[in-house]
């Protein structure tokens, strides 16, 4: 046209328009709007349209200003109202609709639809629904089913609001649906899943069952809604009956199916729905491969086949970020944490979910510095954290008792409103308690909106740690009162707490409640805390009883709590019997060598003490070397036993032999027993003096200001001489100390500790 010369008339300039929007050229659109010397309503409408549709409502609602009044037609409105609507601004579709109508212009069923659709969004009132439903009678539109559609979906997402009762909303909209002239697919699967949204499976049920039609979308919405509310066996009993009456089953079908086999570990019918889509769908398309090849993955991998999961993956002719998300998930999940780390540097995208799933699997798997710095290279390359990529940050504070950097993410997440999270907040208990400091955790806590039994679980088990165990049975009472069911892990927690402080009574109440009253069955790790509760009172008749009466062969933690038992006590004969079996099941665990090594260096049997040092270097164990660190000025100070590589390792040993001179003073001496070479009595002590947590003790009181307390973090448990020498410290120095170790924390101030003498 350009080059012929010719001049079109206004209804070919709308049909170009028309085009070039269609075609997603809105720039040329535009122009060409530009040209004409008085554009007519419909390209005004055209153009309101399609910046609309692009959610781009700045430059629709600026043509549409421009529109003169007396040019506007209902179809005009139409448009932007549907602009609104589509983009959920609720609020602005009912204010140009009440202009709209103050302008004198009729609207027609569509404007009701579209206007409703918006109302949805934002009607949190019965009453309003009401409102709305007089107005579309008093109009005459009420005939039109899409006007009735969109009003039932008003009463539906407004019984969802916690400000009426759904209940009686429900009712209301269900009698709507009862009235209506005629019913099409987005009535009855809007129906049906408002039952479900406000967890009244049983109506929607109810309402599927009395359908003559049989409409697929409401079918996948009902097994949808089953497998969301965990009924899985519904759920899967609907798929079969789907599947007999011949309806067609979809992608959304097999998801649905898949996820709820996923959920719930049923691998073998997941696999066998997997061989079903394999036979039936010949040539699937695109999207419908996609979408169910993600689930599958999700499949295999929650039920341990990360190999074949990888097949599958492998094999994708098309993936997208949902592909690589689930494969990243089934390694960190598998614990295969290395090939994740290669994975994940692999991937040609990555979403905030990514970056959470690799931060949280490190963290998870004793990488917290890795998680830490993979945390900070995050929001380097500008994705923003969730609180659950904030949950795994501060989880890897807590495994490396980095209580600063952790104070600073909490001051982050206040900031950026993410401080009411259940999982962040329940990341922060575990952390303030990881670190020493209780007070902070019980804060957290206290402060909560809501609490989970997780919550619970994190709150008690810090409890335990710090030596509290009758305040833990206390918190374990409140749980129950307030109908939180405790699972396995509070068991475990509330066992630990009982071994902690010696409340062998109330373990035994506990271990025996956990199958009467909860049916939940011991496994080993409840089996292992309750022997060890027992050898630490020295109860070792009731131990051996009760691994006689377990269910399943004892395990490499119940011979070693059996074996630390007998440490303790000097049961020599029940100790070796102990470590025989430890040595069958697990030859390569060092700890049970170094436990029998203690076990005869506490009666003076070296020979021995040397015949099982060698058998550990014939087999290649080596003993994981003693370690602890603490933080001063920002940064973190490490001191191995016997140190000679920190830079003012000198100045500590000086600092302490002067603390050691005044602690005798008091009545230290030092515990030699728990050297274990056969030396000169003077070496013996030298030894002592020279254990990772004392040089840690050490620095930190050279270097904190007076008054600050002492953390330090020790990898192994504290042996009975530094336990000792520390509490002389405290009281010489007037400071609190406090030290993690493999076990629990241990506060020492004024000459006494937390444990009571007991771990």
């Amino acid at each position: 046209m350009i080059v012929s010369g010719f001049k079109p008339r206004d209804h070919i300039l709308n049909r170009l328009i028309d085009v070039y929007c269609k075609s997603s050229n809105f720039s040329y659109a535009h122009q060409l709007f530009d040209q004409i010397p008085k554009p007519d309503i419909v390209a005004r409408t055209t153009l309101i349209t399609a910046y609309s549709a692009i959610g781009n409502l700045t430059l629709a609602r600026k043509i549409f200003n421009e529109t003169p009044l007396s040019m506007r037609d209902t179809v005009c409105y139409n448009a932007m109202i549907t602009g609104y609507s589509r983009n959920n601004d609720g609020y602005a579709s009912i204010r140009l609709f009440c202009e709209m109508r103050q302008g004198g212009f009729r609207p027609n069923n569509f404007t009701y639809t579209t206007v409703l659709s918006g109302v949805a969004q934002i009607v949190d009132v019965e009453k309003q629904c009401q409102q709305l439903h007089c107005a579309v009678i008093k109009s005459g539109t009420g005939f039109a089913t899409s006007v009735w559609n969109a009003l039932l979906s008003v009463y539906v997402r407004c019984a969802s609001s916690p400000l009426v009762s759904s209940s009686s909303l429900m009712g209301e909209a269900r009698n709507l649906f009862n009235e209506m002239p005629e019913r099409d697919e987005l009535s009855w699967t809007t129906m049906i899943t408002g039952y479900i949204r406000n967890e009244d499976l049983h109506a929607a049920r109810e309402l599927l069952d009395g359908m003559d039609e049989r409409i697929e979308v409401v079918w996948n919405a009902m097994i949808s809604g089953y497998a969301h509310h965990n009924s899985f066996q519904e759920a899967l009993l609907l798929f079969r009956k789907m599947r007999l009456l011949g309806i067609h089953q979809d992608e959304f079908t097999y998801t649905s199916v898949i996820s709820t086999c996923a959920n719930n570990g049923l691998f073998q019918l997941g696999k066998q729905v997997h061989a079903y889509i394999l036979r039936t769908e010949a040539k699937p398309t695109v999207d419908f491969s996609l979408s169910v090849n993600n689930t599958l993955l999700t499949l295999y991998y929650k039920c341990g086949k990360l190999d074949e999961a990888q097949y599958i993956f492998n094999n994708m002719p098309v993936k997208d970020l949902v592909s690589w998300n689930a494969i990243l998930s089934g390694y960190v999940s598998a614990g295969r944490i290395q090939e994740a780390k290669s994975f994940f540097k692999e991937m040609p995208e990555r979403s905030i979910l990514t970056w959470t799933v690799m931060i949280s699997g490190l963290a998870q798997n004793g990488l917290g510095e890795e998680a830490m710095k993979l945390f900070n290279q995050m929001r380097s390359e500008g994705f923003e954290p969730c609180d659950y990529a904030f949950s795994g940050a501060i989880t890897s504070c807590a495994a490396l008792g980095a209580l600063e950097h952790g104070r600073q993410l909490h001051a982050q997440l206040i900031s950026l409103g993410f401080d009411s999270s259940l999982s962040a907040a329940n990341a922060l208990i575990t952390m303030y308690a990881r670190c020493g400091v209780f007070e902070d955790a019980n804060s957290v806590f206290l402060t909560m909106p809501y609490i989970d039994s997780v919550s619970w679980n994190a709150m008690i088990a810090a409890l335990s740690q710090h030596g509290h165990g009758v305040q833990a049975i206390d918190l374990f009472g409140k749980m129950l009162k307030a109908d939180i069911l405790p699972d396995r892990i509070t068991f475990l927690i509330i066992l630990s707490a009982c071994s902690h402080a010696g409340l062998v009574k109330e373990g035994r109440h506990y271990f025996s409640s956990m199958r009467v009253s909860y049916g939940i069955s011991p496994d080993e790790g409840h089996y292992a805390r309750m022997i060890d509760l027992l050898c630490r009172c020295g109860e070792f008749t009731e131990a051996k009883g009760l691994i006689e009466s377990m269910p399943f062969e004892p395990g490499g933690p119940i011979w070693e709590a059996l074996l630390a038992g007998c440490r303790t006590h000097g049961n020599m004969d029940l100790g070796i019997q102990a470590a025989e079996r430890l040595f069958e099941l697990v030859p390569q665990h060092d700890g049970t060598y170094i436990l029998l090594s203690n076990l005869y260096a506490a009666i003076g049997r070296w020979d021995d003490v040397a015949k099982v040092r060698k058998l550990m270097r014939d087999r290649g164990v080596k003993k994981e070397p003693g370690c602890s660190w603490i933080d001063v000025e920002n940064m973190v100070h490490v001191f191995l036993v016997g140190d000679t590589e920190h830079p003012e390792v000198q100045a500590v040993y000086k600092y302490l032999e002067q603390l050691g001179l005044e602690m005798r003073k008091l009545g230290y001496l030092p515990d030699t027993k728990f050297v274990l070479h056969d030396m000169e009595s003077e070496h013996k002590e030298y030894s002592l003096s020279t254990h990772s947590e004392k040089l840690a003790v050490a620095f930190g009181l050279m270097k904190l200001p007076l008054g600050a307390s002492i953390r330090v973090f020790k990898n192994l448990r504290i042996c009975g001489d530094c336990h000792t020498s520390i509490k002389f410290m405290s009281r010489v120095v007037g400071r609190d100390i406090i030290v993690r170790d493999a076990k629990r924390f241990h506060h020492f101030r004024n000459g006494e500790c937390s444990c009571g003498n007991y771990w």
